[in-house]
């Protein structure tokens, strides 16, 4: 046996030496470390032998074995190396070709107007709350003294899910919620501020500056001591934060079924510093939100105590900001994802 296998060594020896090729290599794996190969053959036979020949042969046998395996290996290596080298060699890159043009992606105009009055009513200490664009008619209407067949529902003509639910048709709805909340907590609130945002629906014709579904930033503060001179402060502040700091504000009487007294507000225009030019009709000011302070129903609706707290609230389109912001004429500009209108807001926040 010892005999059998160092002769099948010199075989190997002998037949590896004229192996050329991977397939030749291939072909002698086979035929000495196969299931018929005569190694394997040996190695089957050992359990008949005494324990000495089987020590020896077996010793043998593995080396046999390791080096058969080993030479095989480098061989598969250095042909893998040679295929290797000509796939380079043929496959040359050409460096002065010119590289794939890339195009970077940006965030449209109306997150970055959401974006920036977050951050600013953030650092005011004003809570981001969103909520869902499917309302009960009691949270969307009722609760903000909007009770069933208030002639001024007509103003906001709506879309009805069903008898008691509607697509909410401001985001004024969270500010309901967000005050009964309050209320069930503790009926002495000491002083929080909200903001909701999100996408409200009203039966409008489409045209270049109205949709029948736009974006709206609604909030509200309520605490023991709040004025409508709070109510002012924080529009001032939030238009220069937008618009620079040479802007300033009007606020006109107006009527909002949630609060009183209620006001319109204007802002100076930007552009012309008030002198008058295409953007603001020629009046200098330019109509930009609704406010006001809550009214009292609305306070006692949602389970609150007005002679304890009052609350200012204020609302404002996210579409009319960025129109503003962004020299934009047609609304429907935002939503017709045309990449060429798109790709103008690559150097806005990013």
């Amino acid at each position: 046996m010892i005999d059998q296998l160092k002769e099948l060594q010199i075989n190997f020896n002998d037949r590896i030496k004229n192996s050329s090729s991977r397939e030749s290599v291939e072909e002698l794996k086979k035929e000495f470390m196969g299931k018929n190969s005569p190694l394997n053959a040996i190695l089957q036979q050992l359990r008949n032998v005494d324990a000495q020949t089987r020590q020896e042969a077996g010793k043998l046998a593995n080396e046999i074995k390791n080096q058969i395996l080993g030479e095989i290996n480098a061989l598969q290596d250095k042909f893998d190396q040679e295929d290797l080298k000509s796939q380079l060699s043929s496959e040359k890159m050409d460096v002065s070709l010119p590289g794939l043009e890339m195009s970077f992606g940006s965030k449209h105009p109306l997150n970055l107007v959401i974006e920036e009055l977050s951050e600013i009513f953030s650092e005011l200490g004003f809570e981001m709350v969103d909520g869902t664009e499917f309302e009960e008619d009691e949270y969307n209407f009722q609760r903000l003294n909007l009770p069933e067949g208030h002639p001024a529902r007509d103003m906001q003509d709506t879309f009805y899910v069903n008898e008691k639910e509607v697509l909410r048709t401001h985001c004024t709805n969270m500010s309901s919620r967000v005050l009964s909340e309050l209320a069930l907590l503790s009926g002495d609130v000491k002083q929080h501020g909200s903001v909701s945002f999100g996408n409200v629906y009203r039966r409008d014709v489409d045209d270049a500056t109205h949709s029948h579904q736009f974006m709206q930033i609604d909030a509200f503060l309520i605490g023991p001591k709040i004025s409508f001179a709070n109510l002012k402060w924080i529009l001032q502040y939030l238009c220069k934060r937008l618009f620079g700091d040479n802007v300033n504000i009007r606020m006109r009487p107006s009527y909002f079924p949630f609060t009183e007294p209620s006001a319109e507000v204007d802002l100076s225009c930007f552009k012309c510093c008030g002198s008058g030019c295409k953007l603001c009709k020629n009046s200098g000011w330019i109509e930009i939100l609704g406010s006001g302070m809550f009214n009292e129903n609305v306070l006692k609706l949602n389970g609150i105590n007005p002679q304890k707290n009052t609350a200012l609230a204020f609302g404002v389109g996210v579409e009319r900001i960025a129109m503003l912001k962004y020299g934009i004429s047609n609304i429907r500009d935002f939503y017709e994802n045309d990449i060429r209108f798109l790709n103008q807001f690559h150097f806005f926040g990013n």
